[in-house]
C-alpha cells in the first residue's frame, strides 16, 4: 500500500467506520469506484485534509475572520437542486442548496472550489462515458452525443463565480436582495424543464400523486396508506423495532405515524449511513384527497460535517453535536427552512429529523455533460445558477453585517484565476485517488 492510499485509508475510516478493503466493502466504497466523479462526492473529508495538508492552496487574504460564514461542506454541482420551501408542508418551488449533511461554520472560499473542483470532475465524467472508461447501468450513451470540453469546463467555472460575485454585490447595494430565491427560469435555459416538472409534483402539482416523493414511495389500498414494496430500497422492521423507533420519534412528528421502513443504499456520501422512513399523515385518511396532508419524514444518522475533521477547532459553534449543527446550519441557509426539522439521540447516536421534500429534483449529470449540439451551454448556465443561489446561501449565514460579502466582492476578482487554475489541476489528484481506491477493491 502506498503512503497516499494509507491516507485515503485513513481519511475514509474517519467518516465511514472502516477502510475501504477488498474482505470488508462498503457499498459506498463500491459506488466510489464508478468514477472520480462519485469517488469526489463520497469522500469530502479527503478535501478538507488536502485542505489542511497543503495540497490545495486557497487565498489567504479570504482565510480571514470576514471570510467566514455558514457553508455547506459538500458542495458540488450534485447537491443542488429543487425542493419546496418549509418542506414538505410548503409547495413554493425553488432552486437552491439540497444536502446540508457536512454543513457548518467554515470559509466560504471553501464551498467555492470544492464546487470549482466538482465541475472539472463531471466534465472527465462526461468524456469518460463516452469512451467507455467509466460505465453506469442507467446511463445509456448514443451516438450523437458530446461531451463538454476542457474550454467548457473553464467557462462554467468563471460563470459560477461571476454569477457568485454579482450577487454579493446586488446584496450589498441592497440587504434584502439576500432573501430572494431562484424560482423561474428563460425559455431556452437548462432548468426550466426540471422547474416545471418539480411544480407539478408538488402538493396539488398535476403529478402529485404519479410523481411526488410520496407518490413514487407509498400505495394507498383501502384507504390504508403505507410504503410500497420495494426490497431494493425499504426493508420492513420487526414488530419491536417498528414500536421502539415510534415511540422514540412519534413526539417530534406532526400527525400519525402510518407506517415505517428502513432506508436502503441512499446517496453517496451518507451511503453507509443508518436512516429510516416514517410516513406521517391522517390517521383517519380518506383517500387521495388526504394525501396533500401526508409526507415522508426521514431520520437519519448524523456523522460529523467533513471539514471539522481537518479544522476542529475554527468555531465554538462547531463543536455542538453533529445532528444539532446540521439542523441549525440549514436553517441559516435557507430562507424558509424545513418546517419539521430536529435532532433526537437515540442509542449512543445522534439522529437528524427532517421531512422530505414531495418535489425534491436534481439534475443528473450526465444530462449537464453530455448532449447531442451544445452541452457547453447547459453546462454553463447550471454552474451560473448554483453561484446565484450558493452566494444567497452564504450570505444568510450571518445577517448582522454586510462583511462578508464585501470581502468576497472585494477579494475575488483578484484570485478568481488562479483559483479556478489550482481547483483544476487539483481535480487531477481526485483522479489518481479514484484509480488508488479501485486497486485497493
Amino acid at each position: 500500500m502506498t503512503p497516499r492510499q494509507s491516507f485515503l485509508c485513513e481519511q475514509l475510516r474517519l467518516i465511514d467506520g472502516v477502510a475501504p478493503s477488498p474482505v470488508n466493502t462498503l457499498g459506498k466504497h463500491r459506488k466510489m469506484t464508478l468514477s472520480p466523479y462519485q469517488f469526489y462526492r463520497g469522500s469530502a473529508q479527503l478535501f478538507y485534509a488536502d485542505l489542511a495538508e497543503g495540497m490545495l492552496n486557497l487565498p489567504d487574504k479570504l482565510l480571514v475572520r470576514q471570510g467566514k460564514t455558514v457553508v455547506m461542506g459538500d458542495c458540488h454541482l450534485a447537491n443542488f437542486g429543487f425542493l419546496t420551501e418549509e418542506g414538505s408542508h410548503g409547495d413554493h418551488v425553488i432552486f437552491s442548496p439540497n444536502d446540508f449533511d457536512d454543513a457548518c461554520v467554515g470559509y466560504g472560499i471553501w464551498d467555492l472550489a470544492r464546487f470549482l473542483t466538482s465541475l472539472a470532475l463531471a466534465g472527465d465524467y462526461g468524456q469518460g462515458l463516452l469512451t467507455g472508461q467509466y460505465r453506469i447501468d442507467e446511463v445509456k450513451i448514443s451516438d450523437d452525443l458530446t461531451a463538454v470540453s476542457q474550454e467548457d469546463i473553464n467557462i462554467a467555472c468563471e460563470a459560477f463565480l461571476s454569477a457568485y460575485r454579482k450577487t454579493l454585490r446586488r446584496i450589498i447595494n441592497n440587504e434584502d436582495e439576500r432573501y430572494q430565491v431562484l424560482k423561474k427560469f428563460k425559455k431556452g435555459h437548462v432548468l426550466r424543464k426540471y422547474c416545471q416538472k418539480a411544480a407539478r409534483r408538488a402538493a396539488g402539482g398535476e403529478d402529485f400523486e404519479t410523481k411526488s416523493q410520496l407518490a413514487k414511495s407509498t400505495k394507498l389500498i383501502a384507504n390504508k396508506l403505507q410504503f410500497a414494496n420495494r426490497p431494493e430500497k425499504f426493508e420492513r422492521l420487526d414488530p419491536p423495532r417498528y414500536a421502539e423507533l415510534e415511540t422514540t420519534f412519534r413526539p417530534y412528528l406532526n400527525d400519525a405515524v402510518l407506517d415505517i421502513v428502513q432506508r436502503l443504499g441512499a446517496g453517496v456520501g451518507a451511503n453507509h449511513a443508518d436512516r429510516y422512513y416514517f410516513l406521517v399523515g391522517s390517521a383517519g385518511l380518506s383517500g387521495h384527497a388526504d394525501l396533500p396532508c401526508c409526507h415522508i419524514v426521514e431520520v437519519k444518522q448524523q456523522s460529523p460535517a467533513a471539514p471539522i475533521l481537518a479544522f476542529p477547532h475554527l468555531s465554538p459553534a462547531n463543536t455542538l453535536n453533529p445532528a444539532h449543527l446540521a439542523a441549525n446550519c440549514q436553517r441559516r441557509l435557507q430562507r424558509r427552512p424545513d418546517l419539521l426539522l430536529d435532532e433526537v439521540f437515540w442509542h449512543d447516536q445522534h439522529w437528524l429529523v427532517r421531512s422530505r421534500h414531495h418535489a425534491r429534483l436534481s439534475v443528473k449529470p450526465e444530462a449537464l455533460v453530455l448532449h447531442p449540439h451544445e452541452p457547453g451551454q447547459a453546462f454553463r448556465q447550471y454552474a451560473k445558477a448554483c453561484g446565484r443561489a450558493l452566494a444567497l446561501a452564504h450570505s444568510r449565514g450571518d445577517r448582522r453585517s454586510l462583511r462578508f460579502e464585501q470581502l468576497m466582492v472585494q477579494i475575488l476578482p483578484e484570485c478568481d484565476k488562479m483559483l479556478i487554475k489550482d481547483c483544476l489541476n487539483y481535480s487531477q489528484q481526485v483522479i489518481t485517488d479514484h484509480a488508488l481506491l479501485c486497486e485497493l477493491l
